[in-house]
């Protein structure tokens, strides 16, 4: 028996994917939701109207990092002293190495860091571990055959440009295994299309300025796209502050930071990247022009419009 795994994460993509495995009538289709911990609100909710909307139950899954998190206390406790390690910085991140129920808090305070684009460890711990482990392990390993959809496009990344469409993924079960990526040679408004074809309203966060609608902020945003983070929901910058400050504490080095001075992406140079300590210092820089040199008072003030999409959706 085969079945068929879509990932919806509650973009447009994902959506889209949803929208053509329900086209094709695909057997033994199950719709999952890899829950990180680090969405906005209306991304939950969007989730949930997915499934009253095409009549698909979605099922929410979560990485689970307690034990780890034990693990790594249990060698703070056992092994730093030995490096040298002074007793109160092994006392302090001995206290912090408590497992807080949210996914992507505990993945890093387990790690000790925060992901960047270098490392961007995210998206397996959080999303495709969870899926494979809940949902395809206990299908494989019962003999059952697993055909994963992933809602990836080509012109997302140099990384995604030479991917293949169906590929056989090698697995230790009696179940066989395939990455399938249908809309590999689709574009952004294709997505789109799929959704006005089907009658679904797309994710809400798309007409307040965000490209991707993935994690409040994603370590991948752009400098616009976190300006308009920080006037619309200044509670998302509010709790990576705060987790800022709980994964400082775990870690050996006393700083972690959500933007590390590794992560050159969206936009920030190198140079721009080691000036930048902590959250607030990064949306700092997000309200600067002329190169993150000069700060604009009305890019820092300015209300926008009520609707900013960059994907054309306002009216």
């Amino acid at each position: 028996m085969e079945h068929n795994i879509i990932s919806v994460s509650g973009g447009k993509d994902s959506t889209a994917l949803l929208l053509l495995a329900i086209e094709r009538e695909a057997e033994n289709l199950q719709a999952v939701f890899a829950d990180t911990g680090n969405e906005h609100e209306l991304t939950y909710e969007y989730v949930r109207y997915l499934t009253e909307a095409t009549g698909v139950p979605i099922r929410w899954v979560r990485a689970d990092f307690a034990k780890r998190i034990a693990g790594k206390k249990e060698y703070v406790l056992t092994k730093w002293a030995d490096k040298g390690v002074p007793q109160a910085d092994i006392d302090r991140a001995a206290a912090a190495l408590v497992p807080t129920g949210n996914p992507f808090l505990d993945l890093c305070i387990w790690k000790g860091r925060f992901p960047s684009t270098m490392a961007a460890f995210c998206s397996a711990e959080l999303k495709r571990e969870p899926i494979v482990q809940q949902v395809q392990a206990p299908l494989l390993a019962a003999g059952d055959d697993v055909r994963s959809w992933q809602g990836v496009r080509r012109g997302e990344s140099l990384k995604r440009r030479f991917l293949l469409e169906l590929e056989r993924v090698p697995v230790k079960h009696l179940g066989e295994l395939w990455n399938y990526r249908p809309i590999l040679d689709w574009t952004a408004e294709d997505a789109f299309a799929m959704h006005r074809k089907h009658g679904i309203k797309h994710n809400p966060l798309y007409e307040q300025g965000m490209g991707r609608v993935g994690c409040m902020p994603c370590i991948n945003c752009r400098k616009d796209e976190l300006l308009e983070i920080s006037k619309r929901f200044p509670e998302a910058i509010n709790r990576i502050r705060q987790w800022e400050a709980a994964v400082s504490s775990a870690s050996k080095r006393q700083a972690a930071t959500f933007f590390p001075a590794a992560n050159h992406g969206g936009g920030i140079t190198p140079a721009e990247a080691v000036k930048m300590a902590n959250i607030d210092a990064v949306v700092e820089w997000s309200q600067t022009s002329r190169g993150g040199k000069q700060f604009d008072l009305v890019r820092a003030m300015g209300d926008g419009p009520l609707c900013s999409s960059i994907y054309g959706l306002c009216e």
